[in-house]
């Protein structure tokens, strides 16, 4: 099951996939574990050409005999916090799929996800998440990478993810304003739908400029003070 321990069964389809020349997606799907799973599993444990999966067993046994409870808690507050974000997300209007994928994103210390590991993260189909994945990536808040020599893809979100989306955003308001712009022109200013109309575009127009222009700048002051902590 997605997110148990492995068992010593497991261990061993480990080893014979790996000595098949499997890759670890493939020996993952076969587990119906994520692909991280395995490959931290083996990595720490030999990496392909040393991996013993009855030393490696032990070897969980007794780390998981030595554990602190903080990692418990710390899984625990993970959740928690992944739970809650997109209980969040989903509250403001991004659809109910999309709200999960992003907060498991957002709270994961890998590096980004692959569709499979989102799938058994989450336990949902892979149609759910490609189609999900299709509508991040449309409003700029997903950006695909490839690890080292792997074809997989993983998923993560961009650093400038929240400010794309913003974009995307008033992008939308300024095409509102400039039809209402339109109607006003074609109805006549002097009429009261006119002037309705002219209003609408107005207030669109101007606070979505100004908005725009104060997430450039909160944008940049935000990538400066990374650049310094990541150099300090």
């Amino acid at each position: 099951m997605p997110g148990s321990r492995l068992t010593r069964r497991d261990r061993r389809a480990i080893a014979a996939g790996l000595a098949d020349g499997l890759g670890y997606a493939e020996i993952a799907r076969r587990l119906a574990r994520p692909t991280s799973t395995v490959s931290r599993e083996v990595t720490r444990n030999g990496g392909r050409a040393g991996y013993a999966p009855d030393a490696a067993h032990q070897a969980a046994k007794r780390r998981a005999h030595h554990r602190k409870p903080g990692a418990v808690l710390s899984r625990r507050a993970e959740t928690a916090v992944e739970q809650q974000l997109a209980a969040t997300l989903i509250g403001t209007g991004v659809p109910s799929m999309a709200g999960r994928v992003l907060a498991a994103l957002l709270v994961t210390d890998d590096a980004g996800m692959s569709a499979a590991e989102l799938v058994q993260h989450l336990r949902v189909s892979p149609a759910s998440i490609s189609k999900t994945v299709r509508y991040l990536e449309g409003e700029g808040l997903l950006c695909r990478e490839r690890t080292g020599k792997s074809r997989a893809e993983r998923y993560e979100v961009g650093p400038d993810a929240w400010f794309q989306a913003f974009l995307a955003s008033a992008q939308r308001n300024h095409q509102l304003a400039d039809a209402a712009r339109r109607g006003s022109a074609r109805l006549g200013r002097s009429t009261p739908a006119g002037a309705r109309l002219h209003a609408l575009s107005r207030f669109h127009q101007q606070l979505t400029d100004d908005i725009v222009e104060r997430a450039r700048h909160w944008r940049s002051v935000l990538a400066e003070s990374s650049d310094v902590t990541r150099r300090s």
